[in-house]
């Protein structure tokens, strides 16, 4: 398959942030940005909010952009110790459940968060939860934006560097999560007329033994759907999670998970199903027989 769709297919990025959540660009600035980049279709899918959509909607009407915007969030779990992060996508970002949900999650990121900056002070990095508090700019603080913060600091000379040294497991600022279960988040997606989706099984380092009892319990807990495709993979590794969706009975889905402008993950670059695995957007796209 080649990196340039042709003109007449729709590219559909169904995985981005905006400043809403760990993402650099403002809701405007990245609807604009999708349709330079000749996406179709595009599900903005924040961190635990969906403050983002409304400015995103405002902005493709006003501007007049033939981008259609998915309503959806990026809603983070625990199983069996590992941080999983589950996708909304096409919810009623208004269902009076999806608001309640989200409100709890935003208050467990804001207890890690300040346990963070605690540990991080403790470990003689002043100014932490302020500076990673002034990063988010309004958004929900994330572990991004005090990787920011330490690369800013000078007390590491990139992003990557500072995980190692600071926030993954095990080192002086890591906090484990405290967030809903796999099937809570289904629950609550389902429950505003949502699709979930396994974000990035690639990117949780287990092995394919585990994964494939992340797989097995996500579709008993009702999952629809797991990403299969992303800009940035392993060899092998999109036919392989082709291949795992064919076995557990799930649709596929697609997304660059863009964070900002970087030289190796750009909006709907090489975003495409392998053969033999149905795409999530076939589901609304298609009258629905309930018989």
């Amino acid at each position: 398959m080649s990196d340039h769709n042709d003109n007449y297919a729709i590219i559909y990025d169904l995985h981005s942030h905006t400043t809403a959540s760990d993402g650099r660009l403002t809701p405007q600035e990245l609807v604009h940005r999708a349709h330079e980049m000749r996406v179709g279709t595009l599900a903005i899918t924040d961190h635990d909010s969906v403050a983002a959509i409304p400015a995103a909607q405002a902005e493709i009407a006003r501007a007049g952009l033939p981008l259609t915007l998915i309503t959806g969030v990026e809603i983070s779990t625990v199983w069996e110790n590992h941080e999983i992060h589950i996708v909304g996508l096409n919810i009623d970002i208004d269902h009076p459940q999806m608001t309640g949900f989200l409100a709890e999650q935003k208050e467990r990121r804001q207890q890690r968060a300040k346990l963070i900056a605690e540990r991080l002070e403790r470990a003689h990095v002043p100014g932490a939860w302020e500076g990673a508090l002034a990063l988010a700019d309004g958004g929900a603080v994330t572990r991004g934006h005090f990787a920011r913060f330490l690369v800013e600091a000078g007390k590491a000379s990139n992003m990557a560097d500072v995980f190692k040294k600071y926030l993954a497991r095990g080192k002086t600022g890591y906090v484990p999560p405290q967030w809903c279960t796999i099937d809570q988040a289904i629950d609550v997606i389902h429950h505003s007329g949502g699709k979930a989706v396994l974000a990035h099984p690639g990117r949780y380092d287990l092995s394919a033994k585990w994964l494939k009892r992340l797989l097995a319990y996500f579709t008993e807990c009702g999952g629809d759907a797991m990403e299969v495709a992303q800009c940035q993979q392993a060899p092998h590794e999109r036919a392989q999670l082709a291949t795992y969706a064919r076995q557990y009975g799930l649709l596929g889905s697609q997304g660059s998970d863009f964070h900002q402008p970087c030289p190796w993950i750009e909006l709907g670059r090489k975003l495409w199903l392998p053969a033999g695995v149905e795409g999530v957007w076939q589901t609304w796209e298609q009258p629905q027989n309930n018989l």
